[in-house]
């Protein structure tokens, strides 16, 4: 049994992820000029689970076009795989590509042209800064309008005293800091959770003709910059500044971190572009350098919300709202910004922006008109819709040829290309398969919308809706399936109807799988967002039960009684507290890196102010809990549950975890080994949070599935 297990998923795992596109070249083929050639150069993840790595490989596509339609899309010749490639970026011209690489510890900055290497600088020996970040947080990589810079983000250098004075100016030792014998010791505060060891960022500036490199000073010292990009005349820099004052909060997966945008002219004057209460990211600048659009959040409060689309007019230098928060979204209708743009977005006039968006049980791509703000959805032809997927990426959209991701449950990704149609078509647009995987999996799916019963309301947000997405599998007449309960982390997370290797595996194993989208899950809108402070432990739990019994209800194919139930973070702290709330409804529970006390939890987060706002408390900096905090904490928390745990418990958790310390796991194994329920803790010493290693993942899923088939009665008793 473990074999097939093992076997199946490989065979889920393995299906390519495209991560990034880009245009490289658009050449005319005749001399009227009517027809032309575009290269697009597509990047993809993939998993090997025989050496336990992900892989990153590139592929090449030359489209044949007459004027704004693909005639013929010529096959792209072997994969490359890429080693050690941080960042890359094409020039405007599609003459170079940047490449920042890591190799044996040091970190390079080379430039490709069409003779192979054209320019290489040893970024670690000439001793500028630290390492270069390559996350979505803080990281870019953006070539200057001349062509001759490049602007990157790093860490800022931490050197040892010489003992003498230095009389550097400032734009040559803005990425250094000077550590006396004293300061060795001393504590640097980090970002958080996926953010290890990344503490002052700085802005640097490649002089590829010079051969050296600057690190710009003037940045105001109370906050990091990232997400750069050059202003038009490429005399000046604007970016997203995060406060790291009074101290530094987790950041990755938390878009309500008090950040603004900024310009830095050359000669190191820093201004600010937008309001410094709230929070910002994404900054995109429109193909005729007159517009920029970013996204705006507020600040604390939920930490993943519905955003704003700003536009900051470069002219004028005026901001306007663009698109709204979305309070509450008609069915199927657009249901607001939840992620982040891409890195090119806008129409080559200028006057659209495309983005993809959580809608519902799907994530869908949109259009925004500048000059009205009217969203559009980008559907496609009739004979190949864009709809027809539960899932559509957003990678680029470049001279007006948009590149896609597309996917669902049981189909893993394939990419789609097609040009832009006019405004008054509504975003139809032609659409040519590019490449991926065009397999369709032997199961069913399906969304479903449920309505929680008056009894389940939040009256202070009544009329929402919530979701879920039903996989089942092909299996005889009358043989009813065992079904997985999976719930996402978050809260303010989504599951999309996009292809999953963990819920295809279980399905293609004959398990009917259900993912839960409960009030306070992205794509619903914001007050669906809301409605979940202060009632996480609850209105979040009978969600889940809710979306289990209409499931039961509606499905004969399901056994009511063979039903297991899994999640991570705060998906584990609901499977924790079904199975403490509901002791003889789920057989077995499965838990990676759960939320157990969220009072316990509070000193040991990176997101401490989470776990006020979870339970109903405005967070400020200088909070300090009290009695009445931390019993609210106490009392929406799992572990009050655990007396009447009866199910087999599998825990997960990562020893290295920043945002929920293993601790919350261990203070679960010891209440229920202390009254002899069965638990098995797995412990992954160098995993964070997310458990993302690729044998780490494989390790898990294989104790998952064998756990459920044992307490299910599926297979005779394994030694755990």
């Amino acid at each position: 049994m473990e074999n097939e297990i093992r076997d199946v998923f490989r065979h889920c795992i393995r299906f390519p992820v495209p991560i990034s596109a880009s245009v490289v070249s658009d050449e005319p083929v005749d001399t009227a000029g009517e027809k032309r050639c575009i290269t697009v150069l597509t990047c993809w993840s993939q998993c090997d689970l025989e050496r336990g790595c992900k892989l990153v490989f590139t592929q090449r596509w030359n489209l044949l076009c007459k004027q704004d339609t693909i005639e013929h899309v010529l096959p792209s010749g072997m994969s490359t795989q890429i080693h050690g490639e941080l960042l890359s970026c094409p020039s405007p011209s599609g003459t170079s590509r940047a490449v920042i690489r890591e190799e044996a510890g040091n970190q390079h900055l080379e430039i490709w042209g069409q003779n192979g290497l054209e320019k290489s600088l040893d970024l670690t020996a000439l001793k500028k800064h630290g390492k270069v970040y390559e996350d979505a947080q803080f990281g870019c990589l953006a070539w200057s309008p001349c062509e001759k810079k490049l602007l990157y983000v790093a860490e800022k250098m931490r050197v040892e005293s010489l003992g003498h004075s230095s009389f550097a100016s400032p734009n040559e030792n803005g990425g250094q800091v000077l550590l006396e014998e004293q300061d060795k010791s001393v504590y640097v505060e980090d970002w958080g959770e996926g953010l290890v060891g990344k503490s002052c960022p700085v802005l640097c500036v490649a002089d590829l003709s010079k051969g050296a490199v600057i690190v710009y000073a003037g940045v105001p010292p109370h906050i990091s910059p990232g997400q750069a990009l050059w202003a038009p005349n490429g005399r000046g820099i604007v970016f997203v500044g995060q406060w790291n004052e009074p101290f530094r909060l987790g950041l990755k997966f938390c878009s309500n971190r008090r950040s603004a945008f900024y310009y830095l002219d050359m000669k190191g004057n820093c201004e600010c572009l937008s309001s410094d209460s709230l929070s910002v990211s994404s900054p995109r600048m429109s193909p005729d350098l007159c517009w920029i659009v970013y996204l705006q959040g507020q600040m604390f409060g939920p930490h993943h919300q519905c955003l704003k689309m700003m536009l900051y007019d470069m002219k004028n230098r005026t901001t306007s709202v663009l698109v709204d928060v979305v309070r509450r979204a008609e069915k199927g209708q657009f249901a607001g910004i939840y992620e982040q743009l891409p890195s090119q977005c806008w129409s080559a006039d200028s006057e659209r922006v495309f983005f993809s968006s959580a809608c519902e049980n799907s994530k869908a791509m949109f259009s925004v008109d500048r000059s009205t703000g009217r969203v559009t959805q980008v559907c496609g032809t009739d004979a190949l819709r864009l709809d027809d997927f539960g899932g559509v990426q957003l990678l680029t959209v470049q001279k007006d040829l948009m590149v896609m991701s597309c996917s669902s449950p049981n189909q893993p990704p394939c990419l789609k290309v097609g040009f832009l149609s006019s405004v008054d078509q509504a975003e139809d647009m032609q659409l040519c398969n590019l490449g991926g995987a065009y397999v369709y999996e032997g199961f069913d799916w399906q969304p479903m919308l449920i309505t929680p019963p008056s009894q389940e309301e939040n009256h202070q947000f009544s009329g929402l809706n919530f979701g879920a997405i039903l996989l089942k599998p092909y299996s005889p007449p009358r043989r009813k399936s065992p079904l997985v309960v999976n719930i996402h982390g978050g809260p303010h997370a989504h599951f999309a109807a996009e292809w999953n290797a963990t819920a295809a595996a279980l399905t293609k194993l004959g398990f009917a799988v259900l993912m839960v989208n409960y009030r306070g899950s992205t794509g619903f809108g914001q007050d669906s967002i809301e409605c979940l402070l202060g009632n996480v432990g609850s209105q979040d739990v009978k969600d889940v039960q809710r979306a289990v019994l209409s499931a039961l209800q509606n499905e004969a194919s399901l056994d009511p009684d063979r039903v297991v139930v899994m999640g991570g973070s705060h998906g584990g702290f609901l499977a924790c507290h079904l199975i403490g709330q509901y002791p003889d409804f789920y057989k077995a529970c499965a838990a990676r890196n759960p939320v157990i006390n969220a009072a316990t939890l509070l000193g040991t987060s990176d997101i401490v102010d989470w776990r006020y706002s979870s339970v109903g408390f405005q967070y400020a900096f200088d909070r300090l809990p009290t009695p009445q905090s931390l019993t609210a904490m106490l009392e929406k928390s799992p572990i009050i549950h655990a007396a009447q745990i009866r199910a087999p418990v599998l825990l997960m958790l990562g020893g290295r975890d920043r945002r929920v310390s293993p601790h919350q796991g261990l203070e679960l194994y010891r209440a229920l080994k202390s009254r002899n329920i069965l638990v098995r803790l797995l412990w992954y010493s160098d995993e964070g949070h997310s458990l993302s290693k690729v044998t780490t993942q494989s390790d898990c899923f294989l104790n998952i599935l064998l756990w459920f088939r044992e307490h299910l009665n599926l297979v005779d008793t394994h030694n755990s």
